[in-house]
């Protein structure tokens, strides 16, 4: 498409200096304009024409034939010049999108080192197994996502969340697939087969994301058959009145005196929406192309305008304000061992994908305890996670939980609670005590709040912990309000509560129980690849690397393709306004004129949409 643009506006400006001296050598040069400028034009149209759809393109087509009939051979190179160059600029920018997707995938390895007791064997990758033990070496990419159980080293992620940084990873975290591990080698259990992977479910959501359409566009998309028939009825109406009742010349222009059919193809060429019709998709794609780059996954246009539009910021506790690796201070047995209690609870974590889940089998690994195997599982929301094992139930979960399988006197006589600490209750057939944990919050999450706050929003922290823990973080960041002890569904009570207010609101979690939540949210925002599936599906922004403020560039990002998108529709609305209403005012306006300010307009909207693949400037000032 590039070349035959290159190829039309070359032959147009021979054709231009040509034809007023050999007027037979520009005509040959004219039809090579039309040629190699209507070509891609031509099969589009008539792909829509054996649909029965009438779209901007076929008014296109209509004006470059109607200005070759009249003898206007400048006049309809010129659009199929100006035409061709902002279709070769669309491609080029969807192009660039894609490429930024497809760098994603760049070098991805193709096999992986199969584990069988200490054989080492090479296989594909897409014949590896949930559970199979594999080994990653120093140098290698790590080929599907899986936990670590022997060894130490540390992770470049770049190519998945656009951080340079190495991540350190050691026994009981997760090695993602795509990353590059860079000294150390590390043996572990596959998590997921490669086709459920974190780069491939990236890639997955980045193409779910540019198939959806925001709002905006669903507006522009009227622009459909109806109003292409009703420009040409128009212009029909304008050709017959500029004919019957003001006397211009029907086809041919005498002199000064444009034609009846000239003025029409003129009102053509400054009401085809093609500029309003790229408006918004535009700028949609180049900003889901910033933001992938930059490690921000935005699930569609209607999530980048979206967040432009949030007042009111909600968001987790534990693995979103905090670091979510909580450390284990101590164990404290009320019945049984301190090594068949962590065995047992690390055993009933395994089942569960929470933050303190994590960190309990993590401790586990690293104290070489192996955890016990449960079977029917069932995991219980706000309270914790019960399973069997030879035909008796174990739990693991809070004091709530316990209520169902102690007796009173038991339950009073548990020791209180810790006032800023998490306390996580092992029980099961000989065996009761709990882990007391402890979190720390994020290094960036106060200078966020701060600057949530400075931008003139809300914040809320909206967390299942005890009071007194979520009062200790949510003051150490700054938050404005903390709603604590919540279950799942007082989390989306309170989000449909601040929605009552008339304030769009975003949710920012990174556990299965914040999904609904999430859900509930107008904007979704999920930390990162390492989040929970469930919250991944529900989540309208993925921060990929989990890194907090990075929220900010996501919504800088937002602000700034609501910007160029109003000024794209400011641009193209007001160019086929004005042109519009010149051409059926005034009987001088020249065909050229409409056809630059026409074309002219579609390449500004496409050069301004452009300017998203760039990352937004900091700021700190209120938003207008």
């Amino acid at each position: 498409m590039a070349r035959r643009a290159v190829i039309c506006t070359a032959a147009t400006l021979l054709a231009w200096i040509f034809h007023p001296r050999i007027p037979a050598v520009g005509h040959v040069f004219f039809t090579i304009a039309y040629i190699t400028g209507a070509w891609d034009l031509t099969i589009e149209v008539w792909t829509d024409l054996k649909r029965f759809r009438f779209n901007t393109e076929f008014l296109m087509l209509l004006v470059a034939v109607g200005a070759g009939a009249i003898d206007a051979w400048a006049e309809g190179s010129l659009l199929l010049v100006l035409f061709s160059s902002s279709a070769a600029m669309e491609e080029y920018a969807s192009s660039r999108t894609q490429r930024e997707i497809g760098a994603l995938l760049k070098g991805a390895p193709k096999t992986a080192r199969l584990m069988e007791g200490t054989v080492e064997r090479e296989v594909t990758v897409e014949s590896l197994l949930v559970g199979d033990q594999i080994r990653v070496t120093a140098g290698e990419q790590v080929p599907v996502d899986f936990e670590i159980h022997v060894g130490e080293s540390a992770c470049d992620e770049s190519m998945l969340t656009g951080e340079v940084d190495p991540v350190p990873k050691t026994v009981g975290d997760t090695a993602l697939s795509g990353t590059l591990n860079l000294w150390g080698v590390i043996d572990g259990r596959v998590l997921r087969p490669s086709g459920d992977g974190a780069l491939q479910r990236i890639i997955r959501l980045i193409h779910e994301a540019q198939g959806q359409r925001a709002p905006t566009q669903r507006f522009t998309d009227r622009f459909g058959t109806r109003y292409t028939a009703g420009v040409v009825a128009l212009c029909v109406g304008l050709f017959l009145f500029a004919w019957l009742v003001q006397g211009h010349p029907p086809l041919v222009s005498e002199g000064e005196k444009r034609s009846a059919f000239y003025r029409a193809m003129t009102l053509l060429v400054v009401l085809s929406p093609c500029a309003l019709v790229l408006s918004v998709p535009s700028g949609i794609l180049s900003a889901i192309a910033c933001g992938a780059r930059h490690g921000v996954l935005f699930r569609g246009g209607t999530a980048v305008e979206m967040l432009a539009e949030v007042r009111t910021v909600a968001m987790d506790k534990t693995g979103t304000l905090t670091e979510g690796k909580l450390q284990l201070n101590r164990v404290e047995c009320l019945e049984g061992s301190e090594a068949d209690l962590l065995a047992g609870a690390a055993g009933l974590a395994g089942l569960s994908t929470h933050p303190i889940s994590r960190s309990i089998v993590r401790e586990a690994l690293h104290r070489g305890i192996p955890p016990l195997a449960f079977t029917g599982s069932e995991t219980i929301a706000g309270k914790g996670i019960l399973a069997s094992r030879d035909g008796s139930v174990y739990a693991l979960g809070n004091r709530k939980l316990l209520e169902t399988l102690l007796s009173p006197a038991k339950l009073n006589a548990l020791p209180p609670a810790p006032r800023e600490a998490n306390e996580t209750w092992m029980a099961g057939p000989g065996l009761l005590g709990r882990l007391i944990l402890s979190d720390r919050l994020r290094p960036e999450s106060h200078a966020l709040i701060a600057e949530l706050h400075a931008a003139g929003l809300k914040t809320v922290m909206l967390t299942g912990d005890r009071e007194e823990n979520a009062a200790s973080m949510g003051e150490a960041a700054g938050v404005s309000e903390i709603r604590a002890h919540l279950s799942p569904e007082q989390k989306v009570q309170a989000v449909e509560s601040l929605k009552a207010n008339g304030q769009r609101v975003a949710m920012i979690g990174d556990g299965v129980n914040d999904a609904p939540v999430l859900a509930a949210a107008d904007v979704g925002v999920a930390m990162g690849a390492r989040g929970s599936d469930a919250a991944l599906e529900q989540a309208d922004v993925v921060l990929m690397n989990d890194r907090l403020e990075n929220f900010l560039f996501a919504r800088r990002l937002s602000l700034r393709a609501r910007d160029v998108i109003r000024q794209n529709l400011i641009v193209s609305l007001g160019t086929m306004t004005c042109m519009a209403l010149l051409t059926l005012g005034l009987s001088i306006v020249p065909l050229w004129l409409g056809v630059a300010a026409h074309e002219g307009s579609t390449v500004l909207v496409v050069l301004n949409s452009l300017r998203l693949l760039f990352p937004p400037e900091h700021r700190t000032a209120p938003d207008k």
